[in-house]
């Protein structure tokens, strides 16, 4: 596993941002003209990203427009921000004219004056098969009645094919992300102790990973503790944390669009782990460890979640990227539809076993897949007041030193 630092050096070769654009938007375009469409009407922000390198402010809720990409076949894409002012003067990547105005999703006039400037930019769509990755009743209808002779078909799928394996950059922007991550769970176990509220446990990780940096989190975060453990509640409350619970910490830092996830299970204070605490974390901590041994070029993603059976919720984890959550997904249903992991795929794994009046254990680890073991550079120790046994794949647990 590499992890180099975060700034521009001249002494050795770190992520290279302008291959990197290059790489992605050489990814879009080969899988948009492997497909049935002409077009890609891009509505995601995460994917404006991928296609353009515009960082968007980011909303704890979607907002259609806020970032708009227009990728035809033989052009480069196009993109309609709000920000066009701020684009044209830092992003020299891309020219004037492929920087435009906001698009006005909000009313019909709006949508129908955007068309028309697409069509002034990259010709007339009439007849042609347009993918959309996201839209709404609203738009589906009003688009269908501005181009009735068009085909609109899933272009987010289109997209997909393009992402789901990473280039060298995008791999070092994860684990550049993961390690702000752990610094962010190291402030959180600097923390941790009977009487403080999940709350603040989550305000020292997120202050720790905006501090190095973060763009945002992968979600709003997760503290859990004692009986929030099982049944697992997935968010942060103002519950105060007492002696021998359990403690679920899930979080994610962002850098550079490109988002870290994990969690670990901890015991809190200067205490033992009953055994029927044990059993639980033990139980969860060898369903991960044999899910990444499962996670191999040639397996599938159902052999991997057969391989953490029955230790999983309703998901046992799903590939990371600009989106925190995408291809390959690891899900019951990946035995209908299995996908063949190949090298450069990257995704997070993170099963769970519980029992109510005993407590809960998630925990996750980030990896790629390579020509033989898989990468797992999510490298944060375990609680070994948890564990009996070892996974050899655990590079790091049992080698602290006692304080």
């Amino acid at each position: 596993m590499t992890q180099f630092g975060l700034m521009g050096v001249d002494w050795e070769e770190r992520i290279n941002f302008e291959r990197m654009r290059r790489e992605r938007l050489e990814k879009a375009k080969k899988a948009l003209e492997e497909s049935e469409a002409d077009v890609l009407f891009v509505f995601r922000t995460e994917d404006a990203r991928y296609l353009t390198a515009y960082r968007t402010h980011l909303h704890p809720t979607n907002m259609l427009g806020n970032a708009t990409v227009v990728l035809s076949r033989g052009s480069d894409p196009i993109l309609f921000t709000m920000d066009h002012e701020h684009c044209r003067t830092r992003m020299p990547w891309m020219t004037k004219d492929s920087i435009q105005p906001r698009a006005n999703f909000r009313e019909k006039a709006g949508l129908a004056k955007w068309l028309d400037l697409v069509q002034s930019l990259i010709g007339s769509l009439d007849g042609k098969t347009i993918g959309v990755d996201m839209w709404t009743p609203f738009m589906t209808k009003t688009l269908q009645q501005l181009l009735p002779k068009s085909e609109f078909v899933d272009g987010y799928d289109i997209l997909m094919k393009a992402k789901i394996i990473k280039t060298q950059d995008e791999i070092e922007c994860l684990k550049a992300a993961n390690a702000i991550t752990e610094a962010g769970m190291r402030a959180a176990l600097d923390v941790l102790h009977p009487g403080i509220r999940e709350c603040e446990v989550l305000a020292a990780a997120w202050k720790a990973m905006t501090d190095l940096g973060s763009e945002w989190t992968q979600c709003s975060n997760i503290v859990a503790s004692g009986p929030y453990t099982a049944p697992y509640r997935r968010f942060t409350s103002d519950r105060i944390i007492r002696e021998g619970d359990m403690v679920i910490i899930d979080i994610g830092a962002c850098f550079n669009g490109y988002w870290g996830d994990f969690t670990r299970t901890w015991i809190c204070g200067d205490v033992k782990a009953t055994k029927e605490q044990i059993e639980v974390h033990q139980k969860c901590y060898n369903a991960l460890f044999n899910a990444c041994a499962a996670s191999r070029a040639g397996n599938t993603n159902a052999d991997v979640f057969e391989a953490a059976s029955p230790y999983v919720l309703d998901s046992l984890g799903h590939g990371s990227g600009v989106n925190p959550w995408e291809a390959p997904f690891f899900s019951p249903h990946s035995k209908d539809s299995p996908v063949v992991l190949q090298k450069g795929m990257s995704f997070n794994l993170e099963p769970y076993a519980g029992i109510p009046g005993v407590g809960g254990a998630r925990l996750e680890n980030n990896l790629v897949v390579t020509d033989g073991d898989p990468d797992i550079y999510t490298t944060f120790h375990f609680d070994e007041r948890l564990l009996y046994e070892v996974h050899p794949l655990d590079k790091m647990t049992g080698r602290r030193m006692s304080r």
